[in-house]
């Protein structure tokens, strides 16, 4: 896809994107073609198409992410979506999860070259996340809905929502344990992708 479709993507979404914004997400994207197969952070299948099935996709969800306040990616892997909503949300701290220690020095060195004050990597266990303190949590391709949400329902602020990254043919229920509601938002960018499902404590 075109450096420019990123502009063109957003622009529905209604988040207004800063050409600077534009530029750090190209970077990443850049960053993540030449380092993210040998790490074991995205496949080698995907190196001709990481904006759509990476990028784009996570762009989705800085739409219900607060302006400010904090985050936590758990098990964020390379980054997705905690750093995309870092640069798209340049007042909201994002904290990033991940427990494998190669990940996580990845993530550090990749804070630092995109010069991102306000993401943070935590070395370590999402168990091991202190409770009660997050506006949002973000949960990709770390487990199943109920174990997301059993994951991230104790670290968040009465009032915090989880966004969920569905799968294709993922069921998203109408209510789980310790949640006032469930929203979702169907627009996607993967054919073979899912809606966001925001849950709410």
């Amino acid at each position: 896809m075109k450096q420019t479709d990123i502009t063109e993507f957003t622009r529905p979404l209604g988040l207004s994107v800063t050409p600077d914004q534009v530029s750090l997400l190209e970077s990443y994207e850049q960053h993540l073609v030449e380092r993210g197969s040998a790490l074991g952070l995205i496949s080698r299948h995907d190196l001709e198409r990481v904006r759509e099935r990476h990028i784009l996709d996570c762009i989705r969800a800085a739409v219900p992410s607060p302006p400010a306040g904090l985050a936590y990616d758990l098990g964020s892997g390379g980054g997705l979506p905690g750093v995309v909503v870092g640069i798209l949300r340049p007042g909201l701290t994002v904290r990033l999860v991940e427990r494998r220690a190669l990940r996580a020095t990845f993530l550090e060195w990749l804070a630092g070259q995109l010069r991102l004050p306000n993401v943070e990597v935590l070395a370590c266990r999402v168990e091991d996340v202190a409770e009660g303190l997050a506006d949002v949590c973000y949960s990709r391709a770390l487990a199943p809905l109920p174990g997301a949400w059993a994951l991230a329902r104790n670290l968040l602020k009465p009032g915090g929502s989880l966004v969920y990254f569905a799968g294709e043919r993922a069921v998203v229920p109408e209510s789980v344990p310790g949640a006032t509601s469930i929203h979702v938002l169907p627009w996607k960018v993967l054919e073979s992708g899912g809606p966001l499902a925001i849950i709410t404590r």
